[in-house]
């Protein structure tokens, strides 16, 4: 008696359909059931899924001048009606690709002959306590295993956690075997982009966060950081391609153009911000960066040596559009934000001077030494560390228990004179 009145209660509310029922109320899905039933709208939004066609074959420029002020116009009213302020779910959900699809065809004429799209069409409901895992309580059991291995690669240390959690196991070895040439015949990158998007969409951020952005101090560490994506598949080709047709390709993607889009809003750079970053909001920022692997405008480390990142593409033969070119590739390459979210992430200082421009391998805290000069910087730069970035703490704990911490505690007045002598001697 219970479960049928139960079903029958729920039904009710849903209006027979019971998908509806888990539908996010400001969803473009939902956006559009309701403007379909609505006979106004419905006719308006076919007139703008016409525009959005046209668009897709040809440009906004190059409609006449009537048929875009009807695009216009049209676009005007549909997002005041039940599309106003509709948003999509971010890349765990099924019905992403349709969600995405019905919001660029409401804001089809807003990105048209320009990629400065600054507005992404996902929720922003990222915060830190969402990204709380089983990682650490992992890392202890890593630690105190033959899994252990070489603590000074924190590269290393990620994997074998990774290893040790099903889902984040399983699908990091489905997308190098999928990035991986077999037989002797290149990888299908298409494929392996599609296995990596699965990869980073489905395993939790507290694993791929720390994938990506290990901090490394040798170049051993920074090679397996840099080929964590596989790169001789997902990221890199024979030759370089133009970044303006990198560009062309990722906007004609709904999935590509859209996580390109919360990139730029995301990881949009200030020079009067003390984080480097217009929305004060470094994880944002990471998932950002981290949906945009995967997708026709992959970025990647440059080296070994460095952290710092770039896209798989130049600015050679750019004509009258060079300017253009170099602003797309400078996303990536000479985002201040982007460098200062990642420079938290791996538990470097922030950025706080506009001139600092390369992120290098840091000599300190050194964690391969075990001199009483390595425990003592160390110590500094953790206090400094508790102070600024609380957050940095709680992420990085588990990477210097190991080594850190292993050398003679220092008294109080030691620390104090040394921090006097450093202060004295800075310019």
């Amino acid at each position: 008696m219970g479960l049928p009145l139960l079903l029958g209660l729920l039904f009710s509310r849903t209006g027979g359909l019971l998908p509806q029922s888990i539908e996010q109320p400001n969803s473009c899905i939902t956006a559009e059931r309701l403007c379909l039933a609505d006979p106004a709208c419905n006719a308006t939004y076919q007139i703008l899924e016409n525009c959005s066609r046209s668009y897709a074959k040809n440009s906004f420029l190059i409609l006449d001048h009537g048929a875009r002020n009807k695009c216009l116009q049209a676009e005007t009213m549909i997002r005041n009606s039940h599309f106003q302020e509709c948003k999509c779910q971010r890349r765990t959900q099924r019905q992403e690709e349709q969600c995405l699809r019905i919001y660029w065809t409401v804001h089809s004429t807003v990105s048209e002959g320009d990629f400065n799209l600054e507005m992404s069409p996902y929720e922003n409901v990222v915060s830190e306590e969402s990204l709380k895992t089983n990682y650490n309580k992992l890392a202890t059991q890593v630690s105190g295993s033959h899994l252990a291995g070489d603590h000074t690669n924190p590269c290393l240390q990620v994997a074998q956690v990774c290893s040790l959690n099903r889902r984040c196991g399983r699908l990091r070895t489905m997308y190098v075997a999928n990035c991986s040439p077999k037989d002797g015949h290149p990888c299908n990158q298409r494929k392996c982009h599609q296995e990596l998007k699965h990869f980073f969409g489905k395993v939790d951020m507290d694993f791929t966060k720390r994938f990506l952005f290990c901090p490394c101090q040798d170049e051993f560490c920074g090679e397996r950081r840099r080929k964590t994506i596989v790169p001789d598949c997902s990221f890199q080709n024979s030759s370089k391609p133009n970044c303006l047709v990198l560009l062309d390709s990722c906007l004609k993607d709904y999935i590509c153009k859209s996580r390109l889009a919360d990139f730029q809003e995301q990881c949009k750079p200030s020079s009067s911000s003390s984080d480097g970053c217009f929305q004060h909001n470094h994880a944002t920022c990471l998932e950002a960066y981290m949906g945009m692997i995967g997708t026709p405008m992959t970025p990647n480390y440059i080296s070994n040596s460095t952290a710092d990142v770039t896209l798989w593409c130049s600015c050679e033969n750019s004509g009258n559009h060079k300017e253009d070119c170099e602003e797309i590739l400078n996303l990536f390459s000479s985002n201040r934000c982007l460098r200062s979210a990642m420079q938290s992430q791996m538990g470097l200082n922030q950025v706080n001077t506009k001139d600092q421009e390369e992120l290098q391998f840091i000599s300190s805290p050194n964690i391969q030494g075990d001199g009483t000069s390595t425990v003592l910087t160390a110590k500094m730069y953790w206090e400094s560390v508790k102070k600024t970035q609380p957050e940095v703490l709680m992420q990085n704990r588990h990477l210097f228990s190991h080594s850190v911490y292993s050398g003679d505690r220092l008294s109080l007045f030691t620390l104090t004179l040394t921090l006097l002598l450093l202060s004295l001697g800075s310019p």
